[in-house]
């Protein structure tokens, strides 16, 4: 629970980020609420800042599971003798 914990407080800036970006591209460009800027900016912040929380939260447990990680960087997981064999068997790719 404590990782999860850091794990979310970590992914909650962008996140955050993220969500007042989409909200202020939003307002800026439907000209009905870019009109009523003034008044929709605080709660665009507001509300970024309150569904950043679960949204990270969510996240978190995905970030840390193995079957993640394993998708995400499988080339880390082979020994320096593999890559070795690998680059001594590679054949170019043919051009079609």
């Amino acid at each position: 629970m404590r990782k999860r914990i850091f794990v979310a407080a970590l992914v909650y800036l962008p996140t955050n980020a993220v969500l007042f970006g989409i909200g202020a591209v939003t307002i800026l460009l439907i000209p009905a609420l870019n009109a009523q800027a003034e008044i929709l900016f605080p709660f665009v912040v507001a509300a970024s800042f309150i569904l950043a929380a679960p949204i990270a939260w969510m996240l978190a447990p995905r970030l840390q599971s193995r079957s993640f990680r394993r998708r995400r960087r499988p080339a880390l997981e082979l020994s320096d003798e593999d890559i070795r064999e690998n680059r001594a068997t590679m054949t170019p790719p043919e051009k079609t």
